[in-house]
């Protein structure tokens, strides 16, 4: 059979979406043509995601709607990939009929070349290194984000074993990517027009330990700030143990390297933290939320936490608020625990009633809500430099160092004059802020 035209839903994190843009970019370099539109699709892959149990309802759901092509629409091939797929193969493959073939995470260095001999594609096209599967070919890669930004995936996989997460069944630990093909590959999406770069992985303060003997990700991000094209680099998925002094030094002082960092804490309480498995301790948590704040005041700080993870008391989620209220953040993702197969914390005693967790979380957010609408409300009057993401009706919607994509909010800047491109930066000030969102006016 001979089908050429694929197209793909990538679901989850950023760290999927590079997965989905290698197979994109490998299934492009085998003759395959990469349509915009699953209507139009003639092989259609759902990248999944299997991380927690919305997540992977989720999945099914995408699948089940990608299905209808089969019925409506060019498609003649439904693919599962990713996390769910490496996950639970033997289960979906007895649920899920319409789907014609699954495909391992753990397996993607073969998929494009296994794909093209189905679909009877010649050419050449040379695999992924199996000895760092997700990253490794960055010539080969499919941007699916703007043209102006990327993610650089540093390391697959993650040797911290949370009690509750089952990142390293389904990936296993942790693999960082050489520094110098990191290099290449930032200089490679520099030259052809990325200026935000995204530095992403499991654990991203971990870089380097498996390769280098101790954590090398201030040497990396100092390294790719010499990339001239790039003006702003981010830093996501920092865990607490290993963000230091030296860490936070080295992104004040540098001008490309965003004061922005994310680093989930999941729980402040000791007893919680030791549940969870959790490195590190709520000591160095605390006492580096407090160096950042003091040392470099205009740092954004983002966090997740979870509530209702197994055995937490009254006593621990009071602690964890007043802690949010003492050291507050920028930004705060939460999540109630969700039982997940395989991991210990799925087999732990004291369970949390879901309606208790659920309070817990409204009232997190709740106070948050508070929080950043007062840490907003001091950015007005501020003038800021911002990367335009789109143009709609005179009005630009923009980033500045201060919200990340795709999870942070926006800056609406009404224009007057000639319209920015998208992707370009622009000098603003701030006017108006409410919960999660900004109001500027152009300089």
């Amino acid at each position: 059979m001979k089908f050429n035209k694929v197209g793909a839903v990538s679901l989850g994190c950023s760290k999927n979406a590079v997965d989905t843009e290698i197979m994109l970019g490998e299934l492009k370099a085998y003759g395959f043509e990469i349509a915009s539109d699953a209507k139009e699709a003639e092989i259609i892959i759902v990248n999944t995601c299997g991380f927690i149990t919305s997540a992977k309802q989720d999945s099914i759901d995408a699948i089940l709607e990608m299905a209808q092509y089969k019925l409506s629409g060019a498609c003649k091939m439904l693919i599962v990939t990713g996390c769910l797929s490496q996950r639970y193969p033997e289960e979906l493959r007895a649920e899920l009929p319409e789907v014609d073939m699954f495909w391992g995470v753990k397996d993607y260095p073969l998929f494009a070349a296994r794909l093209a001999a189905i679909c009877g594609h010649d050419g050449s096209c040379s695999a992924l290194n199996s000895a760092c599967p997700q990253g490794s070919n960055e010539t080969k890669r499919l941007l699916t984000t703007p043209s102006h930004r990327a993610y650089l995936r540093i390391a697959d996989g993650c040797d911290n074993r949370c009690t509750y997460c089952a990142i390293p069944l389904i990936r296993g630990g942790r693999v960082s990517v050489p520094m110098e093909k990191l290099l290449d590959e930032a200089a490679s999406l520099a030259k052809n027009g990325v200026t935000e770069l995204t530095v992403i992985a499991q654990d991203t303060s971990a870089y380097g330990i498996d390769l280098y003997g101790r954590p090398m990700l201030k040497e990396l991000l100092l390294k790719l700030a010499t990339i001239d094209e790039l003006k702003w680099i981010r830093l996501l998925y920092t865990y607490p143990n290993t963000v230091t002094e030296d860490l936070i030094d080295a992104m004040r002082d540098n001008p490309k390297i965003c004061n922005y960092i994310d680093m989930p804490i999941q729980h402040i309480s000791s007893a919680m933290l030791g549940a969870m498995n959790r490195h590190g301790s709520a000591e160095h948590i605390k006492h580096i939320t407090d160096y950042i704040r003091d040392s470099a005041p205009d740092f954004i700080l983002r966090t997740t936490v979870m509530l209702g993870f197994p055995g937490e008391t009254d006593a621990d989620f009071d602690e964890l608020m007043l802690f949010m209220r003492e050291h507050p953040f920028d930004r705060v993702g939460a999540f109630v625990y969700s039982a997940e197969d395989g991991t210990k914390a799925s087999e732990m005693d004291d369970q949390v009633d879901t309606a208790v967790a659920e309070s817990r979380l409204d009232a997190l957010m709740r106070m948050q809500r508070s929080i950043s609408l007062e840490l907003n409300k001091k950015r007005i009057g501020t003038v800021t430099e911002a990367l335009v993401e789109r143009v709609e009706n005179g009005t630009a919607y923009c980033r500045s160092y201060a919200e990340a994509a795709d999870v942070d909010g926006l800056i609406k800047v009404k224009l007057i004059g000639t319209a920015p491109a998208v992707g370009d930066y622009i000098n603003i000030r701030i006017t108006a802020a409410d919960y999660y969102d900004l109001i500027g006016e152009t300089l």
